[in-house]
């Protein structure tokens, strides 16, 4: 089987990571394939703001553990030490699509490199507050910005979960 299709078919989400950090070559490596993922128009609207700090990764998991409603003590990235998050120019119309197929390629490319990975929601509800905003334009970041999802990444701690069996009726052929 090709490698790319073997990597989509055996890469899942992953819900438990070491705390270890992995070397930030991988990381690099991770963040330059989200670059490469295709974009309508070829606009390339979506961008990644890479979290390996601690305390600002943290501070993004309770401001994502609030907006989700969960218990303050809740790691909705599971303990993930990396967090890529993906936005998107707010005005563009192809935004979510394009931003998804950043995403895509970032949990493949983390697969690749033989770590985990996991699409975690409320970026675009993170970044409307101006707590993150304000985050934005102090890393340099100009404009209106839409979060579209983090990519948490990390070493696996624990077994792959097997894949769920794929529904029948979901293939329609126009020969």
């Amino acid at each position: 089987m090709n490698e790319i299709i073997q990597a989509m078919e055996e890469r899942r989400s992953i819900r438990k990571f070491k705390a270890e950090m992995p070397p930030m070559s991988q990381i690099e490596e991770i963040v330059e394939a989200g670059l490469y993922a295709a974009s309508a128009r070829g606009k390339q609207s979506a961008i990644i703001v890479a979290i390996t700090n601690k305390e600002w990764r943290d501070r993004l998991a309770r401001a994502n553990c609030a907006i989700g409603g969960w218990e303050a003590e809740f790691d909705p990235f599971y303990g993930a030490p990396a967090i890529l998050v993906v936005l998107a120019a707010k005005g563009w119309p192809n935004r979510v699509y394009d931003g998804s197929l950043v995403m895509g390629n970032l949990m493949l490319a983390a697969h690749s490199l033989g770590l985990g990975s996991i699409w975690i929601h409320r970026a675009k509800e993170e970044f409307e507050m101006p707590e993150w905003r304000n985050l934005l334009q102090e890393i340099g970041i100009e404009g209106e910005w839409e979060g579209i999802g983090h990519c948490a990444v990390g070493y696996i701690e624990g077994e792959v979960p097997p894949a769920a069996p794929r529904r029948e009726g979901r293939i329609f052929w126009v020969k």
